[in-house]
């Protein structure tokens, strides 16, 4: 048996088995003994009930994408699990764990060669009062993994305090009759030792360090309509915006979420909403509005499938093209792209910060796969970004809201102040925010909304730039995690390859670029698109000084680091 650096577990089980509960488990566990981990998702389209996999990778090192291969593969039952063929790759060292009353395995486990044992864990788990199937699984991967009862009975009665000593001893006893059912069957590979630390992981979502990021940016206020995948950003923020002294308001749907944000910034407290790529599309004309009137707002997209309803449950990066070019009329805004679960809560923070200072509506463009994935990371660094809008004050002379001010942000007078009554919506208007059809004006405040957004200095958190090499690879958002995976074994084959990914993707930067493409021959371009949506956006936008190969594959099925590391060997 060969100590790898990190190693892949996958449960499968239908609707109501506790795969997914079981995974999370072994994440804590495992967070708790010092290893990094990342647990992913893969659903049904009915987005509740029916058919689940939780998908987990442990790693001696931070781990932001999913594995090529899995080594272990545990199936409770097998209903309607060739729907996951493509995305649980198997192979001739796979090992397999099969209840013998839950079906027949699916062509992924049957046709990859890997070794296959039966384990009745349905049976097992009739034999105990209140048993259930996932306890002895949970036992099963405990004992293949290298841990002990004794550490997952610690989790187990934290989860389950609240349903009394008979649910806990039900499930103590689950653990111990699969881990005494798993001697004697053992793994070709074994995780190895983590780095000794005294530091304990954060153990969270990305959708939940989006709400972090958000209330340390300082919002107070968030609106929005319940949508998979984005709804536990909203259940995290409900509670906790209370502890800060804000609010959180669902509302009725999305149009009415993204106005009672408008209204909440307008009245002087930073606010956000969260959705996805239907509820954005609704959204579109009050952002606008927003723009116009220069109202800073946070709107988080947790993309997922498309186009219309889509596939709500699983991960694309196709909403690019609608958020950076949706709105109607010249509407300059932003657009970020968080690139890991951990970097979710930074680039919120700093959307905020954004939004704030410079007036203007930013999205977020989070994805499925980061947004409901849950990680073991270190604990983030606390970032001094807080929103601060300029806000005016000295109203000695008439009140000028939209003034053509250096740098284009004009202070911005909150409802009530003397002298500040000022005009605010989507006609275009003068200075002082009277409508006018001027073209003067017309053009004046579009200049202004242009160049404030232009003049900022955004600074090096633009863009993750790493390695360097004759080779660009430039990808964005989730994909991020699995293409700097790839540079790392292109390193071991002595190919040196840079890695440019943006996190700021409107407005563009053009001059930044062309420094951290200096010296390129070569640019792969990665992206979960069907159309190649960002390889489009980079053409529009950027001078790219060498010949450019495209990769580009849409959702569901999650772009690996080992097909990007084919690519780049094939690219080099």
């Amino acid at each position: 048996m060969t100590a790898s650096p990190s190693i892949s577990i996958a449960i499968i089980g239908s609707g109501g088995s506790g795969a997914l509960t079981t995974v999370n488990f072994l994440l804590e566990v495992a967070s708790s003994a010092g290893w990094h981990g990342l647990f992913t998702r893969t659903l049904g389209p009915q987005i509740r009930g029916g058919e689940a996999a939780g998908l987990l990778r442990l790693a001696v090192h931070p781990v932001d994408c999913p594995p090529d291969q899995f080594d272990l593969i545990i199936g409770i039952d097998w209903l309607n699990a060739h729907r996951f063929g493509a995305e649980i790759k198997a192979g001739p060292k796979t090992l397999v764990i099969s209840d013998p009353r839950g079906g027949e395995p699916p062509p992924m486990v049957t046709q990859s060669g890997a070794h296959v044992v039966e384990i009745p864990m349905k049976e097992m788990a009739k034999s105990i009062s209140g048993g259930r199937p996932n306890m002895i699984a949970l036992g099963i991967a405990s004992r293949l993994l290298g841990f002990t009862v004794e550490q997952m009975l610690a989790p187990i009665a934290k989860q389950l305090s609240g349903k009394g000593a008979a649910a806990i001893e039900a499930s103590r006893a689950g653990i111990k009759a699969g881990f005494a059912a798993a001697a004697g069957i053992k793994l070709d590979v074994k995780l190895a030792a983590p780095s000794p630390s005294d530091a304990r992981r954060w153990l969270l979502s990305g959708n939940e360090a989006t709400a972090l990021g958000a209330i340390r940016g300082g919002v107070r206020f968030a609106a929005a309509y319940p949508i998979t995948p984005a709804t536990e950003i909203l259940e995290w923020l409900s509670p906790s915006l209370a502890k800060v002294g804000g609010i959180l308001l669902q509302a009725e749907d999305e149009l009415a979420a993204i106005n009672m944000i408008i209204g909440s910034s307008y009245g002087g407290t930073p606010a956000l909403t969260a959705t996805s790529g239907p509820g954005l599309s609704l959204m579109i004309e009050a952002i606008g509005l927003a723009t116009a009137s220069e109202i800073p707002i946070v709107v988080v997209d947790v993309m997922r499938g498309g186009p219309s309803t889509g596939i709500p449950t699983k991960s694309e990066q196709t909403d690019l093209n609608i958020a950076i070019y949706g709105l109607h009329g010249d509407a300059p805004h932003l657009v970020l792209a968080p690139q890991s679960v951990a970097d979710c809560l930074f680039t919120t923070q700093w959307a905020t910060y954004l939004a704030e200072a410079l007036q203007t509506p930013a999205i977020v463009l989070s994805d499925q796969f980061m947004g409901q994935a849950r990680a073991a990371i270190e604990r983030p660094a606390d970032v001094a970004f807080i929103g601060a809008r300029a806000v005016a004050t000295d109203m000695s002379s008439a009140y000028k809201r939209y003034a053509l001010a250096p740098g284009g942000v004009s202070a911005m007078a909150i409802p009530g102040t003397p002298g500040g009554q000022y005009t605010a919506d989507g006609l275009t208007h003068s200075e002082f925010g009277i409508p006018t059809s001027s073209a003067a004006d017309h053009l004046a405040q579009l200049d202004k909304r242009r160049d404030k957004l232009e003049r900022f200095n955004y600074g090096d958190h633009w863009a993750s730039i790493e390695g360097s090499g004759e080779l660009a690879l430039i990808t964005w958002g989730s994909l991020t995690g699995a293409a700097r995976e790839a540079v790392g074994r292109a390193a071991a084959d002595g190919v040196d390859v840079r890695v440019i990914a943006p996190r700021l993707l409107a407005p563009v930067q053009p001059e930044r670029l062309a420094a951290a493409l200096d010296g390129v021959k070569r640019i792969l371009v990665v992206e979960q698109t069907h159309s190649g949506q960002f390889h489009r956006y980079l053409r529009a936008h950027y001078d790219l000084p060498a010949p450019v190969r495209a990769f580009h594959r849409p959702g569901p099925l999650p772009i690996t680091a080992g097909e990007i590391h084919r690519a780049i060997m094939d690219w080099r």
